[in-house]
């Protein structure tokens, strides 16, 4: 590893914003002050803005099984584009990874190809409660439940299995929250009247908020019966935001974030964007959106994450019940966190809350998420006064398109930092920097 020095930057940090200089050996912050004599490589941040870099809880990278969507290692590269310094990814692939081998697995491929930092969620089934019981919490993020419609067998719906795994589970269970006997019941009813081509507006209705709500309560009934670590995924109502409480993130036993798609579309974009912005939990209504970002800008949404689901862009086209639902975000999600703050729905010094130190604390994600002395250097440098287009020759994206396309954003990333490494830089991923299982300060 070299030796890196950021000179002149303005550094957003901790509620704080300060001129200060890095210095950056072995892949950690050496030290942070006013002036430091460059030593090494050095980087002249003069007008831009340095903050850590982004840990994003939910992402779908695609592998193994489901590559001809995406894979850690195009996944990975648009994460380090975008400012995103670390992920920690979904188990619903193929196979589902339902298992401590499959899990090493996917750690394997991440080591050879990951760009970026990496953890991986373990899966749960109505079946797989041994496997969970056996969980190291020093190596794995969390136990991923699926209380709503999902393939395979991912779909946690017998009433036992799910006691079992909030009672005994060793990490933070992280739940996609929808009820699904209500879901069937709308789609059966949309079905009478549409047929198989329903129209995609009509999907915030199918996957509808009651259904959200429902699941909600009842993972929170079960974190609260059994002293469970809870974070719910993706809230999208604003009768959801009811459920939580303004605390210190240390302090929660119950947290929950909000994804990129709900804080910048609503029902009303159906009409431009179509199914490229199908998504579960669905997409709802303006005020809905305007009620999440007001509840991540007072704390009481802890953090924002991606829900990053590549997709065939052939797919999106298909009829309602055959057409996929997520979308790309994870190389635009420090761009439109940042919007938020161009936009007034959030301020600067906020940022880092959001998108790091919230993930960091509840994660209990060992040196990271900070800018601090001692910590791993994940770090980005952003132009917040240089605006863009989003242009599809630019994606990382395996699937070559994103919801985002034709969008302007205020701001431009410049540098991505991982582990002291610049890994994208002016325009370009550096393509031989890989980033490193996250560690995580659990018993």
């Amino acid at each position: 590893m070299t030796n890196l020095t950021i000179i002149n930057c303005k550094v957003v940090n901790e509620g704080l914003i300060d001129e200060q200089d890095i210095l950056i050996k072995n892949g950690r912050i050496e030290k942070i002050d006013s002036l430091i004599e460059p030593i090494g490589e050095y980087i002249d941040g003069a007008g831009l803005t340095l903050l850590p870099g982004v840990i994003d809880d939910q992402v779908h990278f695609r592998e193994p099984g489901l590559t001809e969507k995406g894979n850690i290692y195009s996944e990975s590269r648009a994460a380090v584009a975008g400012g995103t310094t670390s992920f920690m990814d979904m188990p619903n692939v193929l196979p589902p990874t339902l298992s401590y081998d499959l899990w090493k697995e996917k750690n394997h491929i991440a080591e050879i190809n990951s760009h970026a930092n990496y953890s991986f969620y373990m899966g749960s089934s109505n079946t797989n409660i041994e496997e969970i019981r056996a969980i190291d919490p020093s190596e794995v993020c969390g136990v991923k439940v699926f209380m709503g419609s999902s393939t395979g067998n991912l779909l946690v719906d017998d009433p036992v299995s799910l006691e079992n795994i909030f009672k005994d589970s060793p990490v933070l269970i992280a739940t996609h929250c929808e009820e699904t006997p209500m879901i069937l019941h709308h789609e059966e009813e949309f079905k009478n009247k549409y047929g198989d081509n329903i129209p995609i507006e009509n999907h915030e209705f199918i996957r509808s908020r009651e259904a959200c709500l429902f699941s909600s309560k009842k993972a929170i009934e079960l974190a609260k019966k059994f002293n469970s670590q809870l974070h719910i995924l993706h809230i999208s109502t604003k009768e959801e935001l009811l459920l939580f409480t303004k605390d210190s993130i240390e302090n929660k036993q119950i947290s929950a974030e909000v994804c990129i798609p709900h804080l910048f579309f609503s029902s009303v974009d159906y009409l431009i964007k179509g199914s490229l912005i199908k998504c579960n939990p669905s997409i709802k209504s303006e005020s809905d959106k305007i009620a999440l970002r007001r509840a991540l800008k007072s704390g009481l949404i802890d953090f924002v994450a991606t829900d990053h689901a590549p997709h065939d862009i052939k797919a999106k086209d298909n009829p309602y019940f055959s057409c996929p639902s997520g979308m790309p975000s994870v190389q635009h999600a420090l761009l439109a966190v940042l919007q938020l703050v161009e936009e007034g729905d959030l301020f600067l010094e906020d940022v880092p809350r959001v998108t790091s130190h919230n993930v960091a604390a509840r994660f209990n994600i060992k040196d990271r998420g900070y800018i601090r002395e001692g910590y791993w250097a994940d770090i980005v440098l952003v132009d917040i006064k240089r605006e863009q287009v989003i242009k599809n020759k630019d994606l990382e994206y395996k699937c070559g398109w994103s919801p985002f396309t034709g969008n302007k954003f205020s701001s431009t990333i410049i540098e991505t930092i991982v582990n002291g490494e610049r890994a994208y830089s002016n325009g370009k991923v550096i393509d031989a920097i890989r980033g490193k299982k996250l560690e995580f300060t659990r018993g």
